[in-house]
């Protein structure tokens, strides 16, 4: 395993990453979701998958952990609801601009991706406007951001739409509820290490204004919209996981964007949420290892 590095990808954001595994390996690069860290992806799964042949690179998106938090005002409740954004406002095209940008600093060719949730929509969008550098993608709890469907429950918005936390230990115990409400209800689940990994990413993270950041994801997605014509245009190899009991994105979102990608394969893990649950590590590992070797390129 490499420690991680901070990585400049052009001239104002650089992206903190990690590899664990053999580079001569296939390279499965691993894209986190909304406000969520590097560290989002368990270390157990990344090197589960490194059993299996496989080179794991996981990094934290811009606006969380140690990348470059943007310094634009997070967006307003008026820009939300009239969707009329500042100009200065990026988009899921822009991090999967970011995401693409970090492959060329690695030097990665013939990337295997794996998002989870707002993760999903960013692979999606790599896949479908670098395909030259992908081969092939996996789309964990996500949607193509048609309206209907993949959509929160109202359980689910009412927690988003609460005051942030003022400390730390507001901010732990918000995150280790939420993940408790969207989790894996078909799974066992242990609190402890829910609550370490809150503290681990508040200590990785912008402390009080990591709200900031995560506001400004979301308008990220708010702003990119319906993405179908665009997923309609990928041709690398998918497949496509979700959960049968996830409360953040619905699993008609899954179902979407299996139905939108020509040839994709919708796979659905019985008892998982919005979450990784240890649990259910071996089914992903698997699946998710088999459909990138299957799709790896023949060496020369």
């Amino acid at each position: 395993m490499s420690a991680e590095r901070l990585h400049r990808i052009d001239g104002i954001i650089e992206l903190c990453a990690e590899e664990r595994g053999d580079p001569a390996d296939p390279t499965v690069l691993l894209i986190a979701g909304l406000g969520q860290q590097l560290i989002a992806w368990p270390a157990d799964l990344c090197d589960a998958l490194v059993s299996r042949g496989l080179h794991v690179v996981r990094f934290d998106n811009r606006d969380v952990g140690r990348s470059t938090h943007m310094d634009t005002a997070p967006p307003t409740p008026v820009e939300f609801v009239t969707r009329r954004w500042d100009p200065a406002r990026y988009s899921l095209d822009d991090m999967a601009c970011d995401t693409w940008r970090l492959m060329q600093a690695l030097d990665l060719d013939d990337v295997h991706l794996v998002g989870m949730s707002m993760g999903g929509m960013i692979a999606q969008n790599v896949a479908a406007r670098y395909p030259d550098r992908v081969a092939s993608l996996t789309s964990i709890m996500s949607t193509t951001g048609a309206k209907r469907v993949g959509r929160p429950a109202p359980s689910t918005w009412r927690r988003m739409l609460g005051r942030p936390p003022a400390d730390r230990e507001a901010a732990i115990a918000a995150t280790v509820s939420m993940l408790l409400h969207i989790g894996s209800h078909g799974f066992a689940v242990d609190e402890a290490q829910l609550r370490a990994l809150a503290e681990e990413a508040w200590n990785r993270g912008a402390g009080p204004d990591a709200h900031e950041g995560v506001a400004r994801q979301l308008a990220a997605i708010f702003k990119s919209g319906d993405r179908t014509g665009l997923v309609r245009e990928i041709t690398v190899p998918t497949l496509v996981i979700h959960g049968d009991r996830d409360r953040m994105v619905h699993p008609t979102g899954g179902a979407a964007t299996a139905a939108a990608i020509p040839g994709a394969r919708l796979h659905t893990i019985r008892g998982m949420g919005h979450d990784l649950p240890a649990g259910a590590y071996p089914e992903l590992v698997d699946v998710i290892a088999a459909h990138a070797l299957r799709a790896a390129p023949v060496p020369a």
